[in-house]
């Protein structure tokens, strides 16, 4: 979306609004790498769609709100369902069945409630969890400085006091990045990781990092001209985000079968920016985050990963394509990729492939017993 200066691209403009194909296919192809040991998306990009995914509060009348065809939906509850309360802050998740723990971590503008697919039908043999990040969801609109460590550290300890036990962490979009930096953070309770379609970039080798020292003119002046600009445009993009029109056109941008673009999950998102503090959390986001992501990137952390990866890729993302999970599966090897025929959110859109490829997958790992007398 927007550089310092809050202008947007225009290739960024047409990636958005270009129509996608709402034609469904099956996945195609399956690749396993080897075990051994076991781009954040173009800034500019990442942080448009952020605006236009996130405060939508569109409860669109054209939308169905029939649930897929044959699957069990979690309920959607207005005052959601547990919280935790994490440095003081209200945490929500949720947690259905018994078992060996997956964790379940929603994407940029989403919540627990993205999950609704998969936690009825993961339960039926594990001990799942859904948690909102700080800042997400049902979770505390906390006015503090966001940071892509505040929401490791914020999983990394729902992992030692609530779940309490080795687990398998499940990422989407920025949950996929916070999901692996969890398990590089913890590595001890975290014996498997899975990404669809995660947010993160590999480092520029070649880039050179230079500071220079701000000038008088720069502190005083030019630097608060800037933050009155960005406060400025990203309030009305805000509140251009919040129309019904837009909020469903992106959507089913990024859904290629849209018909899981229903009330229940524009409403999942749409609540959430009612709240007072929702502006100034997606001021901070805008500016503090998703602008200054050089720091951190995939090739530090999967640098450091030992558990086993599983990527759940959808290939027709718009924002996020296959070349980025090809990417990683040469640089860890200890990955299995699935391939499915899906956008930015397989989960949601395709959630019976997802969910049948990730319990295969878990099936490979190590029993509950294994891991607990380990």
């Amino acid at each position: 979306m927007s550089s310092s200066s809050c202008a947007v691209s225009p290739s960024v403009r047409t990636e958005l609004l270009n129509p996608i194909s709402s034609r469904f296919l099956a996945p195609s192809r399956i690749y396993h790498q080897p075990r051994g040991k076991c781009e954040m998306i173009n800034r500019r990009g990442f942080a448009l769609k952020g605006i236009m995914a996130s405060g939508a509060s569109v409860m669109g009348s054209s939308l169905t709100s029939q649930p897929v065809q044959g699957a069990e939906r979690l309920p959607f509850k207005p005052d959601g369902y547990n919280f935790w309360t994490w440095r003081g802050r209200k945490i929500h998740y949720v947690v259905q069945g018994e078992g060996t723990p997956i964790v379940l971590i929603h994407g940029f503008g989403a919540s627990a409630f993205h999950w609704r697919y998969n936690i009825p039908e993961l339960a039926k043999s594990y001990k799942v969890y859904a948690v909102d990040l700080l800042g997400f969801g049902w979770s505390e609109k906390a006015i503090i400085e966001y940071d892509a460590m505040i929401w490791r550290d914020q999983v990394v300890d729902f992992l030692k006091e609530i779940v309490k036990e080795p687990a398998v962490l499940v990422g989407n979009s920025l949950g996929g990045f916070t999901a692996l930096a969890a398990a590089v953070g913890l590595p001890e309770l975290v014996v498997g990781l899975v990404l669809l379609n995660n947010a993160g970039q590999f480092g520029d080798t070649k880039a050179e990092t230079t500071k220079s020292e701000e000038t008088f003119l720069q502190k005083s002046i030019l630097k608060p001209l800037k933050e009155i600009f960005q406060r400025v445009v990203l309030g009305v993009l805000f509140w251009q985000a919040k129309q019904p029109a837009r909020i469903e056109s992106v959507l089913k941008n990024v859904y290629i079968n849209t018909s899981n673009v229903d009330d229940y999950l524009v409403e999942s998102i749409q609540m959430p920016a009612n709240d007072p503090n929702a502006g100034e959390v997606y001021y901070r986001l805008m500016t503090r985050f998703m602008l200054n992501q050089t720091e951190y990137t995939l090739d530090s952390f999967l640098s450091k990963l030992t558990c086993p990866l599983l990527l759940l890729w959808g290939d027709l993302d718009p924002w996020v394509g296959p070349a980025k999970a090809n990417r990683i599966k040469e640089f860890y090897r200890n990955t299995t990729v699935v391939n499915l025929q899906a956008g930015h959110c397989p989960h949601d859109e395709v959630p019976e492939l997802v969910n049948k490829a990730l319990v295969d997958w878990l099936s490979t790992l190590p029993t509950k017993a294994s891991l607990q007398t380990a």
